[in-house]
């Protein structure tokens, strides 16, 4: 049996982005892991270190920007989520 050659590493801006869009009311938290492409059982693992204060936003923008985005979006499904997404990292950058 042969083992995954590289991981995938994701820093703290996109653990806790991903976290800040699954906290958002209405959106489901496997909806945005399937966006994301990650498994929904990393999410809840990052959603705790978030919590636990090991995951932080360079920025305090982000939970504020991203609810914002999505009720002037009106998120009804997942191309809209992949949209607010990719346009919240875009405004972090």
């Amino acid at each position: 049996m042969s083992r995954k050659p590289k991981y995938n590493y994701y820093d703290d801006e996109f653990k806790a982005t991903a976290v800040e869009l699954g906290a958002l009311p209405g959106v489901k938290a496997q909806a945005v892991a399937a966006v994301l492409d990650i498994h929904p059982i990393m999410l809840y693992r990052w959603k705790k270190e978030y919590r636990d204060g090991d995951i932080m936003r360079k920025t305090e923008r982000g939970i504020k920007e991203a609810r914002k985005l999505l009720s002037q979006l009106g998120v009804k499904d997942l191309q809209l989520i992949d949209a607010a997404y990719v346009d919240l990292l875009n405004r972090n950058k």
